[in-house]
């Protein structure tokens, strides 16, 4: 029986040593195939439209170092009083007890502090003093509030009475897209057209990420991909370092592609393309052995990939996100 054990043990220490082996390895296959990641421009929480190639709602964005947009605190409308602080009912209601009081002590004949008792001490002439002085400023505050002119009233007549949804830049009424009922911030832009030079260039660069990829080559890859996308791959492939594997991705073919969006931000334009690729994609040990894919058998998978560029410069990737 204790032979019996020591074997059993020995064959469970076997198969954990070879598990790493035995267990699906999807993390290391291609390029950010496990996530979405990157970075959208103000775009970067919303979903991407579906498309003929991608019907599905996107993935959200899991991995991104743009800051989701905070809500603004609320502000009071146009025309609208702002609301005036709030006020101690014990306190009013004593200073109403105080001031009535002394103003009918002056009516009957008995001075102001008659009401509240009377008496000719210092300590009473100076709360008269002080009463007289408060009631004197709230009739003053009372006045000049009434003078002021409020914020309805200035401008042109009318113009802060427009109602926001009959106004089409401020998003009201049946506003499109996926952000219907936002702001937009500054003057609307035309939609970015984008020519078949740049679905060439989508292509490439498809190829072109998926080819450094395999090889490490992260000086390749800095030239193809923003900075945020190049720290994420550096970060995968020094976790196959680590595990002793190497995933690679060749003879990539783009199947099918379409538009999802292209916008323009300042300085920047943003293209989102749906892509269907097909591919020779396997994972290997360090003694070559396949862990994961397969050299023979081609695979497919549908991506969103975002470019963004300089107006006329070289497109970049700055965001995949998988299909839904």
């Amino acid at each position: 029986m204790p032979r019996l054990r020591s074997v059993v043990a020995i064959g469970l220490a076997a198969m954990l040593a070879a598990a790493p082996a035995m267990v699906p390895v999807d993390a290391w296959a291609r390029a950010a195939s496990t996530s979405s990641m990157g970075s959208r421009g103000t775009r970067t929480y919303t979903a991407p439209p579906a498309t003929s190639t991608a019907p599905t709602t996107a993935q959200p964005m899991q991995r991104s170092m743009a800051q989701p947009t905070a809500p603004a605190a609320a502000a009071p409308r146009p025309g609208m009083a702002s609301p005036a602080p709030a006020r101690s009912g014990f306190m009013s209601g004593l200073m109403g007890g105080l001031i009535g009081a002394g103003i009918g002590g002056l009516l009957f004949g008995g001075g102001f502090m008659h009401g509240m008792g009377g008496g000719a001490s210092f300590l009473g002439l100076l709360l008269q003093i002080a009463l007289i002085a408060g009631i004197g400023w709230m009739l003053w505050r009372l006045f000049t509030r009434n003078r002021a002119p409020t914020p309805a009233m200035a401008g042109p007549a009318g113009m802060m009475g427009r109602s926001m949804q009959d106004d089409p830049r401020m998003g009201g009424g049946m506003a499109g897209g996926m952000g219907g009922g936002t702001m937009p911030q500054g003057p609307a832009q035309p939609p970015l057209a984008i020519s078949p030079a740049d679905y060439q260039a989508f292509e490439r660069l498809l190829q072109t990420v998926q080819g450094a990829w395999s090889a490490h080559d992260m000086h390749a890859l800095q030239t193809v991909a923003t900075p945020e996308m190049v720290s994420y791959f550096a970060e995968q492939l020094t976790d196959q370092v680590s595990r002793g594997v190497r995933n690679s991705v060749t003879d990539v073919r783009l199947d099918k592609g379409d538009l999802s969006e292209a916008w323009s931000e300042g300085a920047r334009e943003y293209a989102t393309v749906a892509m269907r690729f097909s591919m020779l994609d396997v994972t290997r040990d360090a003694s070559g052995r396949v862990v994961d894919g397969s050299d023979r058998e081609r695979v497919s998978a549908t991506e969103l990939w975002t470019f963004v560029r300089a107006p006329g410069g070289q497109w970049l990737l700055s965001a995949i996100q998988q299909a839904g």
